[in-house]
């Protein structure tokens, strides 16, 4: 999975030196066909064998009014045993400029690999989430989604308030506690996530990449759940996760950004 990841952050920061080397001064992105899900799977999974499993539930409007902000989970019904557990979930949005939107990873503390978020739509397209379990088989589900603009769409707003403001985060228990058993969190994190493809509305240049890389979550200093993310998540993250707690403690979030800002954030649980 290591190197995985790592051949998969390369893809990214090449598809958005690419898109920029392409763009053109009336800002019309020069973009190749969005590549077929045979495609992506050789390049993200290559010589894996994906099984269809429906079991991994998803998650998402058939249509959305916007491709900015398009609510999105999934839920995999499968043993988070130290025997058998679901160790990481891959989200791939086939039609969008960097189809890597985020890789979650796993573990029996995670109390089930769920996760719902927000993420971007460029153009009507499927999603692809491929679950992978702790004895190395991959399971595969998909869903359609209706929705446009959100990768390229122009940037508003006041950049040097958002980026003054990138890294501030609120999280907060979904529900009452339940010693000794999965609870849900919820976690809300301030940041513009800009994907490099925007124009700027004022100086109708692109805004550069700024966007959130890595999530880490801990309870009483265990894994719980590590993220992998890029551009396809939207701007200001919401994230809804959960763990297992065995008793009161401190449930902590560090979360990194591409420009090598560092941000963290606890809440006492059950205490």
């Amino acid at each position: 999975m290591n190197t995985r990841l790592q051949s998969a952050r390369s893809r990214l920061f090449c598809s958005l030196a690419t898109v920029a080397m392409f763009a053109c001064p009336h800002g019309v992105l020069a973009q190749e066909a969005a590549p077929s899900w045979a495609a992506l799977q050789k390049a993200y999974f290559p010589g894996k064998t994906l099984e269809p499993a429906p079991f991994v539930r998803l998650t998402a409007p058939s249509r959305a009014a916007s491709g900015e902000q398009v609510p999105f989970a999934f839920s995999i019904d499968h043993p988070m045993t130290p025997q058998r557990y679901i160790k990481s979930v891959t989200v791939i949005v086939d039609g969008n400029p960097v189809p890597l939107t985020g890789v979650f990873h796993f573990n029996p503390n995670s109390g089930k690999a769920e996760i719902a978020t927000r993420i971007r739509f460029e153009s009507d397209s499927p999603v692809h989430v491929v679950a992978e379990a702790s004895d190395g088989k991959l399971y595969v589900n998909e869903v359609a989604v209706k929705a446009s603009g959100g990768c390229g769409g122009p940037a508003t707003g006041d950049i040097a308030a958002a980026m003054a403001a990138a890294g501030k985060m609120k999280m907060a228990l979904d529900g009452p506690f339940k010693r000794g058993e999965v609870n849900k969190a919820r976690l809300l994190i301030k940041h513009p996530m800009y994907t490099g493809l925007q124009r700027d509305l004022v100086t109708h240049g692109f805004r550069p990449a700024f966007f959130i890389d890595k999530i880490d979550v801990t309870y009483n200093g265990k894994p719980v759940m590590t993220a992998d993310t890029a551009i396809g998540i939207s701007e200001d993250p919401s994230l809804q996760f959960n763990f297992v707690a065995d008793q009161p403690g401190a449930l902590q979030v560090v979360i990194r950004d591409n420009a090598g800002g560092s941000f963290r954030q606890s809440l006492s649980v059950g205490g």
